[in-house]
């Protein structure tokens, strides 16, 4: 008995979705998908971040409102600059969200230190009360970036999206 084959005209054949893809190939082929890219943005984990600030009250806020957000997640938080790196070791957060003002270790130091440590790390500074000589100091000590704790928070939250992304100064 002859296996039947199902042969469909090119007027009757349904029609999947394709796109060719621009990658080049070693045979100068296109490669055929059977889907269509996503409009969505891409599914990614959400940034790691390590909180590094001494006001008790203004971490836990931070805390509380990182935690209501998918894209964010906050792996520890310390108070005291000088327990930065070994938090930074032990998290391997994506950020280190810093205060410049912090007891033990300022911030200057903490992330000279947190850069040296953890090269992985980039470090995000948040505060209150840095100047223009402060700020030049935390770019070379090697900050990322420099915000205030005024901002709002998803100023905040996309300048930390930001420096995961690029360790370019902000």
């Amino acid at each position: 008995m002859r296996a039947r084959s199902t042969r469909w005209s090119s007027a009757s054949r349904p029609r999947i979705p394709t796109w060719t893809s621009t990658s080049a190939r070693a045979d100068n082929r296109t490669t055929r998908c059977f889907s269509r890219p996503s409009r969505l943005s891409p599914v990614t984990r959400p940034v790691r971040i390590l909180l590094v600030e001494d006001n008790a009250v203004f971490r836990e806020a931070l805390e509380l409102l990182f935690s209501l957000r998918d894209d964010i997640d906050v792996v520890a938080s310390v108070g005291d600059g000088s327990a930065a790196v070994p938090a930074c070791l032990e998290h391997e957060p994506d950020v280190v969200l810093m205060d410049y003002r912090l007891p033990g270790l300022d911030g200057v130091q903490a992330t000279r230190a947190v850069r040296a440590a953890c090269p992985q790390a980039v470090v995000v500074c948040l505060t209150a009360s840095a100047g223009g000589r402060e700020i030049e100091a935390l770019k070379e000590a090697g900050a990322t970036a420099c915000l205030r704790k005024d901002q709002e928070l998803d100023e905040i939250v996309e300048a930390i999206k930001q420096a995961a992304e690029t360790s370019a100064w902000t």
